[in-house]
C-alpha cells in the first residue's frame, strides 16, 4: 500500500481555536493558499511557511503533517496529451 502526507490543519485549528483567516493573517500566507494545504491539495510547503505555521500554533512539523496509508491506490499522471 501506498503512503500520504496527511495535513492535520483543521485539528490543530479547532485545539488553538484559531480560525483560517486569523493564521493566514499571521502567518502571512493568502487564504486561497493555507485552504490549499487545509484541504490536502498541496504538492509542496516551503519550509519557511512551515515554520510560520508551526511558530503560530505553537507546534511541530510533525504535528502538521502525518504519513499515513493511502485508503486506496494513487493515481499516477498519465502521459497523454
Amino acid at each position: 500500500m501506498e503512503q500520504i502526507v496527511k495535513v492535520n490543519l483543521d485539528l490543530l485549528l479547532v485545539q488553538r481555536k484559531m480560525t483560517l483567516t486569523e493564521l493566514s493573517e499571521e502567518v502571512g500566507v493568502t487564504l486561497a493558499n493555507l485552504s490549499v494545504l487545509k484541504r490536502g491539495k498541496a504538492k509542496a510547503i516551503r519550509f519557511s511557511t512551515l515554520v510560520a505555521i508551526c511558530k503560530a500554533l505553537d507546534c511541530q512539523p510533525g504535528d502538521l503533517l502525518t504519513l499515513e496509508q493511502a485508503l486506496e491506490p494513487l493515481q499516477k499522471p498519465s502521459n497523454d496529451s
